[in-house]
């Protein structure tokens, strides 16, 4: 049956989205900087974020197999209101416990919270939309992500520098209160699918079954996975721990000036992701995924004028306007990577497995994320005054990958 678009459940859904990724947003984006700030050390930053990624990685297969079998609108709605609840409790608990350990457990929940959630939106898409509107439909998940960073970063780096972290708690808790009891009308197509065994079983059986579609029915999806993984390793963890550090630590700005440019840096990394999923919605039929390696060489290219502008200006607002500038273009480029990927391994998986393989691409693509996040915390520390070495680090090591990555996807077929 064709469906139209902008149906009234898959309008809910983008309505939630806008709210919930809004708070998370401010909320994922004020605590590192309240650690960074109270501790001035990119190591313990690159640590602390690091563990927080580990609880993504465990769950988001879970929260895939999960998808599947269970209404999606359910784990939408409990998974909003808990949120809130994590951070109700930090709140209440961060003047009476060791703050470095309840940053560390409040991070490690809200990315856990984060990777079983994502599933249930992305598999939602071909319940809700025609095959048609794959790409469409992405396109909006994707800019709403990105607008929610656009603006959950620059509101939260005000409030923040000029209140405290107490108010932006708040405000994301009352965002995810009101994604979760807008997500209660939302109505999902559901098919209970049968279980073989107890749940270990199931777990195991369907986790099998999404890795033998990805290694022998769509053996160059799985290639695609490990090349992203590298990017993330040595791209994604880079502008993670060099953007706060950076613009916080290295760059001689004022810290309360600091803290502002950096949540407007921030927000100019989801302004990227904006233009670029708005970017895949408007020239969707004329993407071809056998060239979408091309964005990914064009972020790896763009890390080099960070470098170089790190060795040629001592002026801090102008580093700062290049390596602002940069992180647009890359996350712009990315965006457009990401929604042809994504749409692609919609349109190629079955119904009944799609939340267990985007939980599993997920998982894979993360799992590097951790890694890189301790080792450039430790990096940068290694290059204290010579930071622009991290960052042509990063810049060759992804390009070599990048470049692998555009050969591989020359085999995909659409």
């Amino acid at each position: 049956m064709n469906q139209k678009l902008f149906s009234k459940d898959f309008t809910l859904v983008v309505i939630g989205q806008i709210i919930s990724l809004f708070g998370n947003a401010t909320i994922r984006f004020a605590l590192p900087l309240y650690l960074l700030n109270l501790t001035g050390s990119s190591a313990l930053y690159g640590t602390v974020t690091a563990c927080a990624f580990i609880p993504a990685i465990l769950l988001s297969p879970i929260g895939g197999i999960v998808a599947d079998r269970v209404n999606k609108r359910n784990i939408m709605v409990i998974l909003d209101f808990f949120t809130a609840a994590v951070i109700l409790a930090f709140s209440l608990l961060m003047n009476e416990v060791n703050l470095l350990f309840l940053l560390t457990v409040t991070l490690m929940l809200l990315y856990g919270i984060a990777g079983a959630y994502q599933p249930s939106v992305q598999a939602s898409i071909p319940a809700l939309t025609s095959q048609e509107h794959f790409m469409a439909a992405n396109s909006i998940i994707n800019t709403i992500s990105s607008f929610a960073s656009l603006i959950g970063p620059v509101l939260g780096g005000v409030l923040y520098s000029v209140y405290g972290l107490k108010p932006v708690l708040w405000v994301c808790m009352v965002c995810f209160m009101m994604s979760a009891v807008m997500e209660i009308f939302i109505q999902i197509p559901f098919r209970k699918q049968a279980s073989e065994g107890g749940i270990l079983k199931t777990v195991r059986t369907d986790f099998a079954e999404s890795i033998r579609l990805i290694r022998k029915e769509k053996p160059v999806i799985g290639k695609v996975v490990l090349s992203v993984c590298g990017i993330n390793l040595f791209l994604s963890a880079m502008l993670i721990v060099a953007l706060p550090y950076l613009v916080t630590e290295v760059l001689a700005f004022e810290a309360s000036q600091a803290n502002r440019l950096y949540g407007f840096a921030e927000g100019a990394l989801a302004a990227g992701g904006l233009a670029g999923g708005i970017g895949a919605g408007i020239f969707a039929n004329k993407l071809a995924v056998r060239k979408s390696g091309n964005f990914i060489v064009a972020c790896a290219v763009c890390v080099f004028p960070m470098s170089a502008s790190l060795v040629l200006f001592s002026s801090a607002i102008v580093n700062y306007i290049v390596i602002t500038v940069c992180s647009f273009a890359i996350t712009t480029c990315s965006a457009l990577f990401t929604v042809q990927m994504m749409s692609f391994i919609q349109t190629e998986t079955p119904q009944n497995l799609i939340g267990k393989v985007i939980a599993v691409i997920l998982t894979v693509s993360m799992c590097a994320q951790p890694l890189g996040n301790a080792f450039y915390g430790i990096l940068f520390e290694i290059c204290k005054e010579r930071e622009y070495a991290a960052v042509l680090f990063s810049g060759v090591v992804s390009l070599v990958i990048a470049i692998q990555t555009r050969k591989t996807l020359k085999g995909l077929s659409a």
